[in-house]
């Protein structure tokens, strides 16, 4: 028997994930007004704080990616939505690697004092296969997937466009859903086969080596170029003061 899909997102709180939960969480959130200016808030505990941390970022990612096509818009507002798509792109993959961490617990396929570490240790049975794709990015490529149906949704009733490009919007609209369906019962399996102990997934910590300071190679040279300049600054200054002495 189907189960009822809740009508706002804070409903979905303490709801186990499937698939209809999921699905029916990510529409909710886009058919309010209010977001993803206005955050919806889910206790410290529970996984869909995270699933609306990923879903949420995933909607600011989105409206960056389309102000930063803009051609009639300044190198400087460029820029700026450059910058604010890493930062969500990064609090995306923040949230997926949450969603996971809470899963693999509730499942008990994780070490809970490695849980939060970069290498967490997974507790399965030497039987059960390794899933390539965490539950937490099948449920993000869903995220991703509510937009395309929403913005493809807005397509099929434009009244400034002929019959023909709704009619094709309309035929993409329908291979949008049955994509977001299939992912979904994906996400179903996998969680299934995982609470059989027959499959699991890890955390991997998707290290975004370009927002790090430390190993983007650019960022490391400009650094470097920063404290060799400021080191001539300093030297001139000595040299000066000796002179004047």
């Amino acid at each position: 028997m189907a189960l009822p899909q809740p009508v706002l997102p804070a409903d979905h709180a303490k709801q186990p994930v499937t698939a209809l939960h999921v699905k029916s969480f990510h529409d909710a959130c886009l058919a309010l007004a209010s977001w993803p200016k206005v955050a919806v808030d889910f206790a410290e505990a529970d996984v869909w704080r995270w699933v609306a941390s990923n879903h949420r970022n995933n909607c600011l990612l989105w409206d960056e990616e389309d102000l930063a096509r803009r051609t009639r818009a300044s190198d400087a507002d460029i820029t700026a939505n450059k910058r604010a798509i890493d930062g969500y792109n990064q609090a995306r993959n923040d949230a997926t690697e949450r969603v996971d961490e809470f899963l693999l617990l509730s499942l008990g396929l994780i070490d809970a004092a490695t849980a939060s570490s970069d290498r967490p240790v997974a507790k399965v049975s030497a039987s059960a296969r390794l899933n390539s794709e965490t539950a937490g990015s099948i449920m993000d490529r869903m995220s991703i997937m509510s937009l395309k149906i929403k913005a493809m949704t807005a397509q099929t009733i434009r009244t400034d466009v002929d019959a023909a490009h709704r009619d094709a919007s309309a035929s993409k609209l329908q291979r949008l859903h049955e994509q977001r369906n299939d992912l979904g019962s994906c996400l179903d399996q996998l969680l299934a086969d995982s609470r059989a102990g027959t499959a699991y997934f890890k955390v991997y910590r998707q290290f975004k080596m370009y927002n790090d300071p430390r190993f983007n190679p650019v960022l490391v040279a400009e650094l470097a170029a920063a404290k060799l300049q400021e080191h001539g600054a300093a030297s001139v200054q000595l040299q000066a003061r000796s002179a004047q002495q």
